[in-house]
This record gives structure tokens, sequence and C-alpha cells, in this order.
């Protein structure tokens, strides 16, 4: 988007309240990634309570904005258990960063304290790559990872991956899966196949699938929500290569149109770059600071 999110809305809060300040803002929000919807109806909210309040200054405005997003957004907490063994799906189209983020999510959940033993599991067995890669993160981090030859069933990588965790009396998978398939269809029948051999075996409270989105494509995330969530119940999402000054606005779209809420942000490349989604932080970031 070039200048800061933030600094562009600040330029606009000094045009004062008026039609082409609105007029701007939903031109800028629309760029941000929050969607035509979401930006349109956001705007009409907060032209008609600063009407009713008499806001006129710049926090008062902000502040306004930032109450609204508030009720657009959504954060979740997906974390493991104790006492048992919780499994981690992530699922996304090729290039998105599912790989490294399943190892960034491990190194979370370790440095937390939230999971001591954590299996990985290759299941993206249609790239060779990522199974590789899979494992050099297994190597670097210590960790066990559970794969098979490329081309092989990724049912199987994860049925192995869980007898294995219940074995060695893991507390957490996290299981990587193939973003591409030929089809749509074929995509989606994978993905129910790979549900249903989940969640035969594991504790529905304890079976999450988080959806993990490239922060820069914008509004493709949006269709891809929607086309992972017709083959199954998405619990979160996962941002990664986060920057307030790019496209982060997905967030608050997908909370928006499907109703996923966010649960981590991914924001560089090394292990300790994730963190929870915190819905205020994140605004008060976008937005330049709270108001």
């Amino acid at each position: 988007m070039g200048a800061r999110f933030s600094d562009r809305l600040k330029a606009l809060l000094g045009m004062g309240p008026g039609d082409e300040f609105y007029e701007c803002l939903e031109d800028l929000l629309i760029e941000g990634d929050l969607g035509a919807r979401a930006a349109l109806e956001a705007v009409s909210e907060l032209r008609g309570h600063c009407r009713r309040e008499g806001i006129l200054d710049e926090s008062g405005i902000r502040r306004a904005l930032k109450d609204v997003l508030l009720r657009y957004g959504k954060e979740v907490r997906i974390e493991p258990s104790a006492g048992g063994l919780d499994v981690i799906l992530l699922l996304g189209v090729n290039g998105v960063g599912k790989t490294t983020t399943a190892a960034k999510l491990a190194h979370w959940y370790r440095e937390q304290g939230l999971a001591r033993n954590i299996i990985l599991a290759a299941g993206d067995t249609f790239r060779a790559a990522a199974i590789d890669q899979l494992k050099v993160h297994g190597e670097r981090l210590g960790l066990r990872v559970v794969a098979q030859q490329p081309g092989s069933d990724p049912g199987a990588v994860l049925y192995d991956a869980i007898e294995a965790a219940k074995a060695d009396g893991a507390d957490l998978v996290l299981a990587d899966t193939a973003g591409r398939m030929h089809t749509k269809q074929n995509l989606i029948r994978e993905l129910e196949k790979l549900d249903r051999i989940v969640g035969a075996r594991a504790q529905p409270s304890r079976y999450r699938k988080l959806l993990v989105v490239d922060g820069t494509t914008g509004q493709n995330a949006l269709r891809q929500a929607e086309v992972f969530g017709e083959a199954v119940r998405l619990d979160g999402a996962v941002l990664t290569k986060y920057d307030s000054s790019g496209k982060g606005g997905i967030v608050i779209s997908m909370a928006y149109e499907r109703g996923i809420p966010t649960a981590f942000l991914g924001t560089g490349e090394g292990y300790g770059d994730i963190k929870p989604f915190r819905l205020g932080e994140y605004l008060d970031d976008l937005l330049g600071g709270p108001g």
C-alpha cells in the first residue's frame, strides 16, 4: 500500500468528518483489504455515530472507528489443553507458509509451556520439498517428524502421527497438509477424508483446524476461506507475512464475511516470529495507536 495505513488515515483525519473524508475513508479501508461490504458498513456506522455524538476531533473519530471494527473482527485462542492429546491441522493453499507455521507454532507452544512433547506430521505428501522442509524444522527444534514417501496417502501419515503420539504420550500433533489438488472438488474430498480420519481418533474438543493465509494476498484469502470452509469447519486463521502497512485488513474481512476468527499473526522468518492475535492491539496498530 505504500505509505503506512495509519499514516494515510492520519492524513485523512486532518480533513475533518465531511463527505469527502468518509468517501476517502471507504476507499482506504477497501485498499486495506477489509472488503467492500465491511468497509461501506463500517463507514456508514461511523458517520452516523459521529453525527449523533458530535464527534469532530481526530482522536474521537479514530476511537469511534476502532469501536466499530472491534464488532467486526474476531479473535480466538487455540491452545493445547493439559492431560491428553491435541491435534491441530494446518490448511491453506501452496505458498502461504503452512510448513513454516507448523514449526513456529511448535516452538511457541513449547516456549509457553503449553505442550512438552510435540509431533510434526508431514501431511503434504504431494510436494517432496514440503516433507524435507518439515524434517529440517524437526531436526532444528528437536522434534519428531512423522513422514512417508512423496506421493503417499496423506491420511495414512496423519493416522501414523496420531498413533505415534498416543504411544509416546505426546501432548500435540501439528499436521501440515497439501494446498493444491487438480480441481477444487479433489481438494474438498481430500480434506473431508483427512477430517474424518483425525476426527475418529481425536477428541472433538481437542481437534482444531487452522487456515493459514498470506497477508499480502488480500481478498484472495477470503476466497480461500470459502473453499476450505466448504470442506471442513474452520476454527481459526493464521495470518502470515503480517505487516500493518500492508494488507492486514483481511482478518476483519474473514471475520465479517465468514465468521472466521484469527488466532495467530506471523511477523517474520524466525521461529519466534509468531504471536497470538489480539484484536484490540491489532486495531491500535492498524489505526495508529489508541484513540
